[in-house]
């Protein structure tokens, strides 16, 4: 009775959808098939008029030959190097929901090459200047002109020795010493790449408290490593990892009665989004994406987390890869006044080059057992402590404490101010947009019901903004941008939207509800189990009618395991 109540328990904090339940999301992934829409449905899938579905094809061919005409030599390059390169096949494929990813692909390019950047700008290969706002996902906090500075003064202090391995530079003392200040920490490991930072941080965790299981929250990222992706994307199941509900008691009480929990890891970019995974627009189906930052509430959350970690001996675990240094030189722990056991930092502290670090006490961090000599926790790497890479990171940690001030002076006032004004222009030029922040990681998210959201990341490239390949839901300032820059990517997003508008859309229709498009996929769907039974929408179709699915082409599935 004891384990069955246990066992209810763990299920009652566990989140109700399949991005609480990684088994059962992994398994559905496998049954979804491929479909495509054809060309005759693509631009009327929520049911729109013929007449709109007409507009709406002359203005997607417009600007797929404004693209093509204007990155032509960045496109051509791309073209050449994509069935070499698997990571480029796979996200140009998951850009767009996959039921419109053929023809997209097709279309609609996106160079994957840049000659260079300066200030707040990259430059392509055809000389167009785009407002970068991928942040080079997260590492880009002080601007490129920046860490190109980081990456000349390393080589200058570490070309004597070269990349020698094994030994360490002298630079890599300074490093340490204030790497334990800023973290509050007594000892640290490098590592060569946040990714592996984390797997270290979980596997002193286990060791230290001889138990098996880590917590992860729903929606959380932490690498891509099995144990932190238990869900879609990890082709074995995880079968020491609990994956529970953020901000929830019932998640508490799991934490106070499990015998088995070795650490809780924490990534704080989930309080822009708690439980949600990650914003792609390849799962924008409809306009249900959401998001918003409460800092009283999630610090709150966080105390809770650490009164019951510590009362049971949990490792609680800072996953501040992204987020360290963004929120200031004390990262997630200063921010929110909750003081962890171990952090594990990445992306920016390299100063431009490939890092992962963690911090700890002691007795966390010690790898062997004095008293049993067989008894240890190995972890090597060969290029941990790369001497180029301490004496980058030295000139990074120079850079942040010689500019703290200017950097971090008023940080969530300026950025809340600034997502205000972003959201009072798209409420003044009638668009159903609207932006939440994290400090200066935004969202966008879309206040009218649609399918055709994920079209925005193309209008955006066309009107001179760069994302990433997850477009709109992950958009990343670096601190160096200046009021004005700011207002000017504003008005180039303002004019992009306004070009998708007028090209049909942002229509809608009261039929066309969040909830009716959810319905409309789920057909489709269940219509691509029989491919011999689909049959092409009759130009009358009202808005609430479901869009047939085509040939069957690219996955049916987006990255969050949901059709």
């Amino acid at each position: 009775m004891g384990r069955l109540q246990a066992r209810l328990l763990l299920s009652m904090a566990k989140h109700p959808s399949l991005r609480g339940h990684s088994n059962m999301s992994r398994r559905a992934a496998r049954f979804v098939p491929a479909f495509s829409y054809d060309e005759a449905t693509f631009f009327r899938t929520d049911g729109a008029p013929e007449a709109l579905a007409n507009k709406r094809r002359a203005g997607f061919y417009r600007l797929a030959e404004l693209l093509q005409t204007r990155h032509a030599k960045s496109l051509a390059l791309t073209a050449e190097a994509k069935p070499h390169v698997s990571d480029l096949q796979f996200t140009s494929a998951y850009r767009v929901p996959p039921p419109y990813s053929a023809l997209v692909q097709a279309n609609l390019k996106v160079g994957a090459f840049l000659e260079r950047s300066h200030g707040v700008k990259l430059v392509d290969l055809d000389g167009h200047e785009l407002y970068d706002l991928t942040g080079s996902y997260g590492v880009n906090l002080l601007g490129y002109d920046a860490y190109k500075a980081c990456l000349q003064q390393a080589t200058e202090r570490a070309q004597a020795l070269g990349p020698v391995l094994g030994s360490y530079h002298p630079i890599l003392l300074s490093n340490v010493k204030r790497l334990c200040q800023i973290s509050g920490q007594e000892e640290v490991s490098f590592h060569m790449s946040g990714t592996e930072a984390v797997m270290q941080a979980v596997r002193l965790a286990r060791y230290h408290t001889r138990r098996t299981h880590l917590v992860r929250f729903c929606g959380a990222y932490h690498g891509f490593w099995g144990d932190v992706q238990p869900g879609v994307g990890n082709p074995v199941p995880a079968h020491e990892t609990y994956t529970l509900r953020d901000m929830d008691d019932t998640t508490l009480e799991v934490l106070r009665t499990r015998n088995d929990i070795a650490c809780v890891l924490v990534n704080p970019l989930q309080a822009l989004h708690p439980n949600r995974n990650a914003p792609s627009d390849s799962g924008l189906f409809n306009s249900a994406r959401s998001a918003g930052f409460d800092r009283q509430a999630y610090t709150r959350w966080l105390k809770q987390l650490r009164a019951v970690c510590s009362e049971r001996g949990i490792a609680l675990i800072f996953d501040e890869v992204f987020v360290g240094f963004r929120l200031g030189l004390g990262g997630a722990q200063d921010y929110f006044g909750v003081r962890a056991d171990l952090v594990t930092y990445g992306k920016t502290l390299g100063g431009g080059l490939p890092v992962g670090v963690v911090c700890g006490a002691q007795r966390w961090m010690k790898r062997f057992d004095d008293a049993r000599p067989a008894d240890i926790c190995f972890s090597r790497g060969t290029f941990n402590s790369h001497p180029y890479v301490m004496a980058a990171m030295d000139a990074f940690l120079d850079h942040l404490e010689k500019h703290q001030t200017e950097l971090y002076a008023g940080d969530d006032a300026r950025w809340n101010a600034r997502a205000d004004r972003w959201n009072a222009r798209f409420a003044v030029e009638g668009l159903p947009l609207r932006v939440h922040n994290f400090a200066s990681i935004w969202t966008v998210c879309y206040e009218q019901p649609s399918r055709y959201n994920w079209l925005l990341q193309y209008y955006l490239r066309a009107h001179g903004i760069a994302l990433s390949w997850v477009g709109t839901g992950r958009i990343v300032f670096s601190l160096n941008y200046t009021e004005e820059d700011v207002e000017e990517a504003l008005i180039r997003f303002v004019a992009a939207a306004k070009h998708m508008q007028d090209d049909g859309y942002f229509w809608s229709d009261p039929a066309l509800t969040n909830a009716a498009i959810q319905r409309q996929v789920a057909r489709d769907v269940i219509a691509s189990f029989f491919p011999a039974r689909q049959t092409q929408p009759a130009p009358q179709n009202p808005p609430h009618e479901p869009a047939r699915a085509a040939r069957r082409e690219e996955p049916a599935v987006a990255l969050d395991g949901t059709a």
